[in-house]
């Protein structure tokens, strides 16, 4: 028998947050991520990895924008996945029931066992409950197949589908289409 005591490993801390403005590091993390979520072929619709100045210039822009809310997951403090959701500008009265999400993504290293993809989507919804909206909408990439099993999943309604989406590698891929009803309440209760 041996005198040192054996230890489990600790659990990573996942979190997930609504954030209005971010410090240093965490545009840094966020920088890192957004760089890998690029290399693994997801979202934003950069093909090509842009400068670090770009990135930076583009994550302080949306901080910026009074239309856009931005969520971040992190895992042990680390910023490693994003989703931002789009309102309606204050002029669109006949669509102000519902938001765009985008760029929702989780780093490849930050994917398995910490369910950060759920409770990211689950935040956002949350957060869209309390600022009044009714429905999600969102768009996606045929290819991306684990996104969409995610989005199916989590009760997104596929209901059209692009098929000149985008262009990568000078191929181009079909895009789908999805909605969520996030308040069947005030949906049903509208004039």
């Amino acid at each position: 028998m041996s005198d040192q005591t054996q230890t489990r490993p600790e659990k990573s801390l996942a979190t997930v947050e609504y954030v209005t403005e971010l410090s240093g590091a965490d545009l840094n993390d966020l920088c890192d991520a957004t760089d890998e979520a690029v290399k693994a072929g997801g979202g934003f619709g950069w093909v090509v990895l842009p400068s670090s100045d770009i990135l930076d210039s583009y994550w302080k822009g949306v901080l910026a924008m009074p239309t856009r809310l931005l969520f971040v997951a992190r895992l042990d403090g680390v910023i490693c996945g994003t989703a931002q959701l789009i309102t309606p500008p204050r002029n669109n009265e006949a669509q102000s029931f519902a938001v765009t999400l985008t760029t929702n993504f989780v780093v490849p290293w930050a994917r398995k066992g910490h369910g950060l993809a759920r409770k990211l989507l689950e935040k956002v919804e949350n957060k869209a409950r309390e600022e009044g909206y009714s429905v999600i909408n969102l768009d996606v990439r045929e290819t991306l197949d684990t996104a969409i099993k995610f989005y199916e999943g989590m009760g997104y309604v596929h209901y059209g589908t692009h098929p000149y989406y985008a262009r990568v590698d000078n191929k181009i891929i079909k895009g789908r289409y999805y909605y969520k009803v996030i308040d069947p309440q005030a949906i049903e209760q509208m004039p």
